[in-house]
Parts: C-alpha cells; sequence; structure tokens
C-alpha cells in the first residue's frame, strides 16, 4: 500500500528482456538507502518487488503482462520514474489509499501553464470513466491527485509548482502515457452495488 507521495525521481539505467522477466535497472538516491530484498516499491504508481540493491541502484523484473499494458513500454534509458516506498503502519498519510495496481494507460490530451499552475487533462481508457468524480482522488504515474474537472472517460487535474518540480510529470507531452489507478473506494462501491449475477 502507497500514498501517492511521491519520495524521489529516479532514472532507468537499463530495461531489457531476461530469460524470465523483463529485468528494469534504476539509479536513485533516496529509496535504495532503506529498501531489502522483496520490499514493494511502487515505479511510477506501478508496485514492484525489488530483486537485487545496491548504492544508488535498485533492480526490478516486470512481466512482460506488465509492460505491455503500462506505460513501462515506452520506458527507455534516461527515463524518468517516480518512486516511492511502501506505506508504514506509523506513516503521514499525505495523500491517498494507493495500491500500486495500475487500472489502465491514459493519454495527455492537454498540457500547459495557466498563470503560475499547470492544466493537465488525460483521456482514460473507454469506460473507466464511470471511477472519477469532482474533486475525488486519482493516482497519475503514482501521483495522488485531485480530479478538478470530468468529461466523460477524460479527466483534469491542476499542478502546483513543486509537484512538476518533485515528479516525471514536468516531462510529460501530449499523447505522453500515464500510468492510472483509481481511487479504491470506487472499485469496491461498485462491486457492492452492482446486481449479484445468478
Amino acid at each position: 500500500m502507497f500514498t501517492g507521495i511521491i519520495e524521489e525521481v529516479g532514472q532507468v539505467v537499463a530495461f531489457a528482456p531476461a530469460s524470465a522477466a523483463w529485468t528494469l535497472q534504476i539509479a536513485a538516491t533516496v529509496v535504495p538507502g532503506d529498501v531489502k530484498l522483496g520490499d514493494s516499491v511502487a515505479v511510477n504508481g506501478c508496485c514492484l518487488t525489488v530483486t537485487r540493491f545496491a548504492a544508488g541502484h535498485l533492480w526490478f523484473d516486470v512481466l512482460e503482462e506488465t509492460r505491455r499494458l503500462t506505460v513501462f513500454n515506452e520506458l527507455k534509458s534516461g527515463s524518468v520514474v517516480n518512486l516511492e516506498r511502501s506505506l508504514k503502519a506509523e506513516s503521514r498519510m499525505g495523500g491517498h489509499f494507493v495500491s500500486g495496481h495500475v487500472d489502465g494507460l491514459g493519454r495527455v490530451e492537454i498540457f500547459e501553464a495557466r498563470g503560475n499552475d499547470h492544466y493537465l487533462r488525460i483521456a482514460a481508457p473507454v469506460g473507466l470513466g464511470r471511477y472519477l468524480v469532482h474533486k475525488g482522488s486519482i493516482a497519475v504515474d503514482g501521483i495522488s491527485l485531485t480530479v478538478a474537472e470530468v468529461a466523460g472517460d477524460s479527466f483534469a487535474v491542476w499542478l502546483i509548482p513543486h509537484t512538476l518540480a518533485a515528479t516525471n510529470l514536468r516531462e510529460k507531452k501530449i499523447g505522453s502515457g500515464v500510468n492510472l489507478e483509481f481511487d479504491l473506494l470506487a472499485k469496491y462501491v461498485e462491486k457492492l452495488v452492482l446486481p449479484r449475477s445468478s
């Protein structure tokens, strides 16, 4: 479980197929200093297991299915990624509960400065707009953000300068992919209220 508060931005060193899975190597400064083998780390909002670590570096195995269904299919050497270690029981809950299970791949439709802030509109996969609520929570590449506008399967958020400085969103352009995780509460409510199939 995560909060959507990014701890640092790492950089992809290598991402290549291996015998059993794709191997993702990331250079970072904060997160590698406090991990153990088997720990969970959210990489662009996707929960991955640490398979190896060393000073300034982390390694993960990534399944082909994960690569295909997430923004990982766009990663290459030099790509910047958001990193967050899993939530500790005594941690402050600054964002919202984020599971690290990506629901779908969104695409940036509009990304522009408006005054001192930035406006970001994203197209979600068709049909997933039902999980979007005005002023509700959404995780975009693992970042906990507040939904400012909803229009069908598209939504918009406003970004303060700190969010741009502390995350990978500063690298995004129109057409860029982003991992989306919708609020867990919405999915549980839907499951409970939908008629049960016989």
